[in-house]
């Protein structure tokens, strides 16, 4: 059975976002990412209270190829820890969900060549 994630993802810079989500689109490992260019964060970090300007990405994609997205992430984030989950779609747009997962699969084996 198919399992559809949404992928959220936070970084700190909008070309940072762009470069890593046209990569993981055009691997097809991802359907697509949409990238909301400002988010405002406020955490602690080595016991201090931060405030940062972000990007937030998020990502439909198969759980089947989580670890991949996520090492794809891990060696282009710029942060020493990022910021990288997923929540399951437990329903939705049948059509949609199709084209997310055709989205991943279309000429992915022949790309392995």
């Amino acid at each position: 059975m198919t399992q559809y994630i949404e992928i959220h993802w936070t970084t700190a810079t909008i070309d940072e976002a762009r470069r890593v989500c046209r990569f993981l689109v055009q691997e097809r490992l991802v359907a697509c990412a949409q990238i909301t260019p400002w988010i405002e964060s406020i955490y602690m970090w080595n016991n201090q209270l931060e405030t940062t300007q972000e990007s937030k990405v998020v990502f439909k994609a198969l759980l089947e190829n989580f670890d991949e997205i996520r090492g794809v992430i891990e060696k282009n984030t710029s942060y020493e820890v990022p910021e990288i989950t997923y929540r399951f779609i437990d329903g939705g747009n049948t059509s949609y969900l199709e084209w997310v997962k055709e989205s991943v699969q279309i000429d992915k084996a022949s790309s392995q060549k």
